[in-house]
This record gives C-alpha cells, structure tokens and sequence, in this order.
C-alpha cells in the first residue's frame, strides 16, 4: 500500500508520543505534520517535547517543526489524516474543524465518542460500525469525518467480553479497575499521591467505562447503534504501576457456559487474522494458565502492546464466572487502537477521496 501522509494533532503529550512511536516506519503512513498548542507552535518538536518513551525520538521527528493546532494556520499542505490525542474539551473544539476541513479525524478523545454518528470501534468487536461516517454532515460536505476508539479501561475489557457476548450473551457485568498512572498523562498524578497508594477515583471513568460497552457491544441498526442489553457496574482505580490496565471482572450469563467453552471462545476469536494489518495482533485476547497472571510488568507486551491477557477463570459464587483482564493502556488502550482503526479504514477504501464532498450518503 501506498503510504499516505498524517499528522498528529497534540503531538507533544503521552499518547502523541505514542503515535510517534507507533508510526515511525509504519508502512502504510508516514508523519509530515505535527501541531500542538501555542506554546509549542513555532518550535521544532525536539525542543517542544520533553520525550518519555523507552525508544529513541526519531531525528526527522525532532526536528519537525510544531505547527498551530487550527487547520486554517497549516504552513504548507494539510495532511487529509489526522490522529487526534486531545483532552476533550479541546477535542470538542478543534476535531470538528479538521473533519470540516475533509480530514478523516482518527481521535483518542472521548469528546465525541457517545455521539450517535460518530462511530466508536475496536476493529476486532464492530468495524461494521465504521459504515456510520457516511451519515455524518462533515462527510457529505467536506468529505472528512470523525471515528473514535474507546476509552482505554474498556478496551481491554471489551475485548475479552465481545466473544463471550456473541456466544453466550451477556447479562450483568461487574468490573473493578487498577489502572496505570501513564493514564493520567504527564506530569500526571503527584508521586506522593500515589507511591505506597491507591486512589478509588477517577474523573468520569467510572461513566465511560458503563456506556461505552453499552455502545462497542451494541449492533448497528441502519444509522445508529442499539445500545447492548445489560447491566454494567465499575469500579475505577488508580495504583502505582507504570502502564497496564489490570481489570478484575464478574459476569452473568445469558446462556450458561462451561469453563471449557469459555476458554474456546477466547482462543478461536481471530477476527482480523489473514486481514495483513500491521497493527493486528495475531490474537487478541490470551489466556494465561498461571494462577498468578496476567501482570502488568510481565503481560502488557504481549501482542507488541495490542494484545488483552486474560487469566484467573473461575466461577463467581455471585454470578456466573469471574476473571481477570490486562491491556497496555497507551498502545491498545490509545494510540494503537486509533491506528489500527486507520488501517481498516485503509482496507475499506474510506482514507480515499477526502476532501472531497460527498454528496447525500447513502449506507453500504
């Protein structure tokens, strides 16, 4: 495939990083635009961005200059894919105006997540839901368009959920997190806050974990999903770890499910293998055996970070089994998730014409 130019859209924070690093030799993409706020506009990115990852930052990267975080203010061509790593109410202000401008806006955000046209994907669980950008009005008048990945604790979860839901039916769900500090962003939480800590809080995470497994695990019905039937109860958490979702989860049933179907369900869910997708993992959801996994330090890679472990499956003297998932929070659960929904878009045809109106759409 030919590789297609994008850009980073707050480039300078932890998940843009990410996409720098994820994307640095990709072979579908290539980044030949950053922006960030205005007091990163103007300087290269090298002196703009205090690096925390474990890799090199890229020499061509480092020297790239920041560009205002407004498309009309674009030195040079505008990239028509645009990777969006924003706090929401930054998001709510400046992606609309990428997609107005025909970018397809492949955000982290959960600005517009909940919307009921704006399509939020796990390619694995409902990249069928990716057909609702061709109602959106940004769509039809500019060609540009908004798709969001989720919120990075219900990634995970609903990776391992998705092919119990569609064997067995999900009732109630009960799901307790311990989530990384990387979450946060950086500088983050305050070492004294949370060394030697746990804090039981977490601003609308709580809220975002109920609806979007609500909306993920929902089926596309003409233009907009119908919302899963069950009921969803989480606990959010944060605690001392560097990067790793750990989830404890309790699960009833619609149908009942030995121990042993259960684990088949999870190890023949493959639905992108053979599909050449960079980003895929070969499985997305592993069990692990061990009575003491998945950990964090130990399980977060699997898969190069794109991967959910599972592990600890037993059955629930409440409801019906309970287990334990883990997901590497700014890959899977950030900007590994936005890529990989650039490269079914790619697969899809959908990173073509942009820029171009498209008329009246009509759903596929």
């Amino acid at each position: 495939m030919e590789r297609r130019r994008v850009g980073i859209l707050g480039a300078t924070g932890m998940v843009g990083q990410r996409f720098i690093q994820l994307l640095n030799n990709h072979p579908w993409f290539e980044i030949t635009w950053l922006a960030a706020s205005d007091r990163s506009a103007g300087k290269t990115y090298g002196e703009a961005c205090k690096w925390k990852l474990d890799t090199p930052l890229p020499k061509k990267i480092a020297e790239m200059k920041v560009q205002p975080n407004v498309p009309e203010l674009c030195e040079g061509e505008l990239p028509r894919i645009i990777f969006a790593a924003l706090d929401a109410d930054i998001a709510r202000e400046l992606e609309p105006k990428f997609a107005a401008a025909g970018c397809a806006v492949i955000s982290n955000s959960s600005a517009f997540r909940m919307v009921e046209d704006v399509p939020l994907v796990i390619p694995e669980v409902n990249a069928d839901h990716l057909q609702m950008i061709e109602t959106q009005a940004w769509r039809r008048e500019s060609g540009g368009y908004i798709v969001t990945n989720p919120n990075c604790s219900a990634i995970g979860l609903v990776l391992a959920l998705k092919p119990l839901e569609e064997r067995f039916g999900i009732e109630s769900l009960f799901v307790s997190t311990m989530q990384a500090v990387s979450g946060a962003g950086y500088p983050g939480v305050p070492s004294l806050d949370i060394l030697g800590n746990v804090v039981p809080f977490i601003k609308n995470e709580e809220e975002k974990m109920q609806e979007e497994v609500g909306k993920l695990l929902g089926r596309l019905r003409g233009s907009s999903v119908a919302m899963l039937d069950a009921k969803v109860s989480a606990h959010c958490n944060r605690v001392a770890v560097e990067d790793g979702h750990t989830e404890c989860v309790s699960i009833k049933l619609r149908k009942k499910a030995t121990r042993e179907e259960i684990l088949a369900a999870w190890s023949e869910f493959a639905p992108l293998r053979g599909e050449g997708l960079p980003t895929a993992p070969e499985a997305p959801v592993e069990f692990d055996e061990a009575v003491d996994r998945p950990q964090p330090r130990l399980d977060r890679m699997r898969g190069q970070g794109m991967a959910a472990t599972v592990g600890r499956l037993r059955e629930c003297a409440l409801l019906d089994w309970k287990f334990v998932v883990l997901s590497h929070n700014t890959i899977r659960g950030a900007a590994g998730a936005a890529l990989l929904n650039a490269e079914v878009l790619a697969r899809m045809g959908k990173l073509d014409k942009l820029g171009i109106p498209q008329g009246q759409a009509v759903l596929a």
